[in-house]
């Protein structure tokens, strides 16, 4: 297939849908099917529709489609499932309970079909990564333009180092979602006129979970690269998990004590702080690619250092929260 094709395939064309699928979804009664409600948990003060997150999603596999390649039929079907799922939770709402075990069996059946050489313990230790990463990007799901961030940012560093190590197939499948999400942001970003849903951010932490293990297992990057470009999501998410655990709280209850959450309420705005977040997404993202060919003491080093900022940065917001708060 002609290279200027195949990126109008994975650029344009994904780009183009999706920002014809929200604004006629906008105008049809579609958008009403899923309305997110603000409550004294939300950041938000009005009624948005939150079934942004199936544009983004039809776009991207439209485009896998055009692309096909034999591998990705497991990425379509499972991607596909949790958008199926997810979009039952969103209009009807599910327990918690069996939202899990469909994450479960969804990346149960990846694991069986796309890395059946792993190890049981490896499979069931890599299955648990997989859904804690397909729920931590629906955790962070609660700030106007901070999930399609992510996903733009994200995936686009896993498309350059891809790209860099001559993976081109599995930069393709990336560029397509980060052509998406930018689309995406066109409406998300504050005064978001939509929200993604849990049709939009469950499928998207499962594809920044298994595309980071497909990338690993055929030697484009080290384990610890996704676990880094994802970095500002997965470390807010699990240290207020953690967090909250110690505090006895219902983890599966909405709440407002994310670290994001509290710089928007301590008068950051949604603005401010996803723009602050893009910066630390930016960077993040780069030095992840940077150290992909650096010696393993650098790569360490780099992580180290990356920790140090990370712990500074936590302990700054909590600091400012107790003055806030007091």
């Amino acid at each position: 297939m002609n290279l200027a094709l195949v990126l109008f395939l994975v650029t344009i064309f994904p780009f183009v849908l999706t920002v014809f699928l929200l604004r006629w979804m906008l105008q049809s009664r579609l958008m009403k099917i899923a309305i997110d409600l603000p409550n004294h948990r939300s950041l938000h003060t009005v009624p948005v529709p939150r079934t942004g997150g199936v544009a983004v999603m039809v776009a991207t596999l439209s485009s896998w489609v055009l692309i096909w390649q034999p591998w990705s039929m497991t990425l379509v079907v499972c991607t596909l499932l949790l958008m199926a799922l997810s979009l039952v939770d969103d209009v009807r709402g599910l327990a918690a309970g069996w939202r899990f075990v469909g994450h479960f069996v969804v990346a149960g059946v990846f694991m069986g079909l796309a890395l059946p050489s792993v190890s049981i313990w490896a499979m069931v230790a890599l299955a648990v990564a997989i859904v804690w990463m397909t729920n931590l990007f629906n955790f962070m799901d609660g700030a106007d333009g901070l999930a399609g961030g992510m996903a733009l940012f994200g995936f686009a560093a896993y498309a350059i180092a891809s790209w860099l190590a001559g993976s081109d197939q599995l930069a393709l499948i990336c560029m397509a979602i980060v052509a998406s999400a930018t689309a995406f942001l066109l409406y998300n970003f504050h005064p978001a006129r939509v929200f993604m849903g849990d049709a939009g951010s469950i499928p998207l932490g499962f594809l920044a979970a298994v595309i980071g293990l497909l990338g690993w297992q055929s030697g484009v990057w080290a384990l610890w690269f996704p676990v880094m470009v994802f970095s500002p999501f997965i470390v807010d998410a699990t240290i207020t998990l953690i967090k909250r655990l110690l505090r006895g709280e219902k983890i599966w209850q909405a709440h407002r004590s994310h670290f994001y959450q509290r710089l928007v309420l301590m008068g950051w705005g949604h603005r401010t702080t996803a723009i602050a977040e893009y910066i630390l997404m930016v960077l993040v993202g780069s030095s992840a690619v940077l150290l992909i060919g650096q010696s393993l003491l650098m790569q360490w080093l780099g992580l180290g250092c990356w920790l140090l900022v990370y712990a500074s940065l936590l302990l700054m917001v909590d600091r400012m929260w107790k003055k806030t708060v007091q």
